[in-house]
């Protein structure tokens, strides 16, 4: 359940925040996509897996997670003894939704002589049915040492899916879920921004379809979104993911201009992500105050879904939080 929805008409949200955290001995963690404000107040922002690493290395009792559900999970996986709070339960992600357990256990089942490989972006109970998760950081270099003749499952989402296949030339069943935030965004307004905005590279997330990764100058995660945009000698850069991260790079380099690439007819908010948006101010107040709504997880299921995570540090560690390849390198001058 969420919490209680109560009036804070006149409090000091900030000032309540931060008290309850010292108080509840907190770390409170923020994805790049949320709102600015939580941003700004956050202990740690970043991806999703490098924010529950980093959580995981603290020792807070209470993890305040502002992201999405599957993000609050991964938390609990890597966290058992901590308690972790979502502001608000309904903060979901389509590629989650896109994919239930029960299909795709039976997926699975038809195709046994594939091994899974399944995108952060899924529930706990999908993570236990899964040999090794990938991030976009990490699934290229987790694919280079996998067996060339191992058929492969790759799930939920199909666009970033796609891009590997395309990239590395390996042929894999691809489950068909999307992002509704990158499946977003148009190609014409994105033709018609990048003419009025000659020069500006384009900077997108792999979950973007073939028809937006045709026009992208760098593809990565958030992360290396991020460190690409603030490194590059350019000062004008379009960027196709979620726009709330441009409030980072807009922090670290103010003499730069950060566009967010647009959706649909050019005006609307389409590509923000409406899961992200639940997470308020006043719920992450009431979560910390009430230390609800918790994550639970039965230790079967985590212990289950823990496998295939460590499975993928195993393979690939030293790309969490590190972008795709590393960081990019420019030319002097």
């Amino acid at each position: 359940m969420n919490a209680p929805n109560l009036s804070l008409k006149g409090l000091d949200l900030r000032a309540e925040i931060d008290r309850l955290r010292k108080e509840r001995n907190a770390v409170i963690l923020a994805h790049y996509y949320q709102k600015p404000e939580i941003q700004d107040l956050a202990d740690f922002v970043g991806d999703s897996l490098d924010l529950s690493r980093k959580a995981e290395a603290t020792d807070a009792d209470v993890i305040a997670f502002c992201g999405v559900r599957f993000m609050a999970e991964t938390a609990k996986i890597l966290s058992p003894q901590k308690i972790v709070v979502l502001p608000d339960m309904d903060a979901g992600c389509s590629l989650e939704d896109s994919c239930p357990p029960d299909q795709f256990k039976a997926f699975r089942e038809a195709h046994p002589d594939h091994i899974a490989l399944t995108y952060i972006n899924c529930s706990a109970a999908v993570k236990a049915l899964s040999d090794i998760i990938v991030t976009s950081s990490s699934a290229e270099i987790i694919l280079d040492q996998i067996p060339k003749d191992q058929k492969i499952i790759f799930g939920p989402d199909r666009h970033l899916g796609g891009y590997l296949s395309r990239k590395t030339g390996r042929d894999m069943l691809l489950w068909p879920g999307v992002c509704i935030v990158h499946e977003a965004f148009s190609e014409t307004e994105l033709l018609k921004l990048k003419a009025q905005h000659p020069g500006a590279p384009v900077l997108a997330h792999p979950e973007c379809p073939p028809h937006i990764l045709d026009h992208a100058d760098h593809v990565g995660s958030t992360s290396s979104i991020l460190d690409y945009a603030l490194r590059s000698p350019d000062q004008t850069l379009i960027v196709a993911t979620e726009p709330h991260i441009i409030h980072q790079m807009e922090k670290t380099a103010p003499h730069k201009t950060f566009i967010g690439a647009p959706g649909a007819d050019g005006n609307c908010n389409c590509n923000m992500c409406p899961y992200m948006a639940l997470n308020t101010m006043e719920k992450l107040y009431i979560s910390l105050r009430d230390l609800t709504p918790r994550i639970e997880m039965d230790e079967e299921l985590r212990l289950a879904a823990k496998k295939s995570l460590d499975r993928m540090l195993e393979m690939a560690g030293r790309t969490v939080g590190q972008g795709d390849v590393g960081r990019p390198i420019f030319a002097a001058g």
